[in-house]
């Protein structure tokens, strides 16, 4: 009975190690630091080991990662007046990291999107882990060297003025779909079997400001700030927002159902 317990709970730290490495890269180390450091015989010893976890996270997050990352030839994207990040949990999670030269085309779109709207952010998901080429970032399937970044659709109020509200916490799962009459490369994909297609209606982790809605004008215009770069070697986007926008650049292309749709943003990926 004692033996099974003590396996069980050995395959439960294990799992939490490889969740949190999963998810945030270092979290395990930084988990499996705080379980060296305050020993079962302690008392109050879970209390003490998630207090100090949380701890020795921030400060690595916050104060060792970005100094190693350069090691490794990332940097956390440089955040500015222009340039955001959608949610505070994708700095948290160490997701913002990328190559020095993404954060220089950043900068250019930022700029070139605040000429033409002034004070419309552009707003970043999810980039990429600070450490290790083709270390994956879940659940993306290419996000793995410093490369590549999912950027925000641009929305509008019901009056028609751009805003820097977005419709969902994540960033992802809330849709602008086809309109009758466009091409439905979602149902297509689903009709296929790639039940994964439209599986990020399930990471938004909640709809917020319903009141804002899909702006073609300002998204348009952020399009064509990105394609205008030269460093950028293509972004990805549902065939019918491309028709719908009367989008010609060929960097604009379409990932394949083997992917997840891009009606709720932006994918960018770099030379």
């Amino acid at each position: 009975m004692f033996k099974n317990t003590s396996v069980l709970k050995y395959i439960l730290l294990i799992l939490i190690i490889i969740i949190l490495t999963i998810f945030t890269q270092i979290g395990g180390i930084v988990y499996l630091i705080s379980i060296l450091i305050i020993k079962r015989k302690k008392a109050k010893y879970k209390l003490k080991r998630i207090g100090l976890f949380l701890i020795l996270y921030t400060i690595t997050t916050f104060l060792i990662v970005p100094n190693l990352a350069p090691l490794f030839g990332r940097k956390r994207i440089a955040e500015s007046d222009k340039i955001a990040a959608n949610n505070m949990f994708t700095i948290l999670m160490n997701r913002n990291y990328v190559k020095p030269e993404m954060n220089v085309t950043l900068a250019k779109i930022a700029k070139g999107l605040d000429k033409k709207h002034k004070g419309i952010k552009l707003v970043y998901l999810d980039a990429g882990f600070p450490f290790i080429n083709g270390f994956p970032l879940f659940p993306h399937l290419s996000h793995n060297d410093g490369k590549k970044i999912d950027i925000s659709f641009i929305y509008q109020t019901k009056k028609g003025d751009l805003t820097n509200k977005k419709t969902s916490i994540s960033g992802y799962g809330v849709y602008t779909g086809p309109k009758e009459g466009e091409y439905d490369q979602i149902t297509e994909c689903e009709r296929k079997g790639n039940w994964q297609y439209s599986f990020t209606r399930y990471l938004s982790f909640g709809r917020i400001n319903k009141e804002v809605s899909f702006s073609e004008r300002g998204t348009r215009d952020l399009i064509l700030e990105i394609t205008r770069q030269p460093k950028v070697k293509k972004l990805f986007l549902e065939p019918h927002l491309k028709s719908r926008l009367n989008l010609k650049d060929l960097k604009i292309r379409y990932h394949g159902c083997q992917a997840v749709r891009h009606d709720d943003h932006i994918h960018l990926e770099l030379k």
